[in-house]
């Protein structure tokens, strides 16, 4: 092994980095209101849906306003569905998942944190990222969003259908740490 090896790996790490920086994006959302309506939704300038960012910042608010009212989500999700709405398997699924974690879909705005009850920053900003991998297959866009009690960032799969982009699966709807009010630890 040449004394030379390492500068040669630094050097390939570098052009690395560079490519998936270049690669990476990030779409910040700013929302005055959170919409109450599948109505409230597609009057939002997002709800084009043509880049699979708006999609998935929409993905956020539509779990919002399951939290508060199932049925009023569950349009909005099939809505960014579009042909495909929601099966009874994800029905079933987010019913299980909202029973105690109403919070969840909130911590993914700016300022929602465990120590504030995950209650989010006015005006509600969200933030969706893409990787490297997040365009691997035709078609589909995997990508992130940060919550403010996880440490990894959780990712909404979204497919294009002509010029629009549609959520495809949300795997937003995992546990995050727990907020204060309800650990008794803190």
């Amino acid at each position: 092994m040449s004394i030379f090896d390492n500068l040669k790996k630094t050097a390939k790490d570098l052009a690395s980095q560079a490519a998936t920086a270049a690669s990476s994006k990030k779409e910040t959302f700013v929302f005055a209101a959170l919409p109450e309506s599948v109505s409230d939704m597609q009057k939002l300038p997002e709800a084009s849906l043509d880049t699979p960012f708006k999609a998935a910042a929409l993905t956020v608010c539509a779990l919002c306003a399951y939290a508060a009212e199932p049925s009023v989500g569950i349009e909005m999700l099939n809505f960014l569905k579009g042909p495909q709405p929601l099966s009874e398997y994800e029905k079933s699924f987010l019913k299980d998942r909202f029973m105690d974690n109403k919070h969840v879909p909130f911590s993914y705005f700016e300022g929602a944190k465990p120590e504030n009850d995950y209650t989010p920053s006015e005006p509600f900003t969200v933030t969706v990222e893409s990787d490297p991998y997040s365009f691997k297959d035709e078609g589909y866009a995997l990508l992130n969003i940060r919550s403010g009690g996880a440490d990894s960032a959780r990712q909404v799969k979204l497919r294009k259908k002509g010029d629009q982009w549609f959520l495809w699966e949300q795997f937003l709807m995992v546990g995050i740490r727990t907020p204060k009010s309800a650990d008794p630890w803190a």
